[in-house]
């Protein structure tokens, strides 16, 4: 039987893919340097696509530094969502009114992606699957939503400090930003528990 295929656009360190690849999934890590969206055609039959293009440009942190380039933040999503489309196209049987990609997300945190992607599908802070630190973080797509932890713990207020090791944290804004774009473990497996 032949694996069933994810892609993990823009991946990093591959988090949100982590649970279908030790489960046997073909998990394909779609990120920088081996891989660039920009020109990446996806194979045929693609199961599953996992979406996290950077938030910088959107992000509502984004306060200090160079001003807002929006139209080169739109440019890795409109190449994620141009992947997901390809992978849509091939329907099961010719008339049918499904294609062969079971399901799509794309994830960024809350910020300005809302004006050029509408309303979330799904909302959720990574204390509602078991990590200790909130980041309000958006889903879109189609899939079927993670089920949030039935008691659900809201952190006491974190810095990023307490992500981080703390003799090695001197106000690393690029450091802090590596380890808040990691996807939460727990949200990861509840949604691969949900997306099968």
């Amino acid at each position: 039987m032949k694996q069933k295929i994810i892609l993990d656009l823009c991946g990093g360190t591959g988090a949100w893919s982590r649970p279908y690849k030790e489960m046997g999934y073909d998990a394909r890590n779609i990120t920088l340097p081996e891989y660039d969206v920009r020109t990446y055609q996806p194979p045929e039959n693609v199961y599953g696509i996992l979406a996290a293009p950077p938030c910088t440009e959107f992000s509502v942190a984004k306060t200090v530094g160079k001003p807002r380039n929006l139209k080169k933040g739109i440019e890795i999503v409109y190449h994620c969502l141009r992947i997901i489309w390809e992978a849509q196209y091939k329907l099961e049987k010719p008339f049918n009114r499904h294609t062969t990609l079971k399901f799509w997300a794309l994830e960024n945190p809350k910020g300005l992606l809302e004006y050029f992607l509408g309303k979330p599908t799904f909302q959720f802070q990574p204390y509602e699957f078991g990590d200790n630190y909130s980041k309000k973080t958006c889903l879109w797509g189609k899939f079927n939503e993670p089920q949030r932890n039935l008691l659900v713990i809201k952190p006491q207020k974190r810095t990023m400090s307490d992500l981080v090791e703390p003799m090695t944290f001197k106000r690393d804004f690029k450091k802090m930003a590596e380890v808040r774009s990691i996807t939460p473990k727990g949200f990861a497996e509840a949604f691969f528990r949900a997306n099968q």
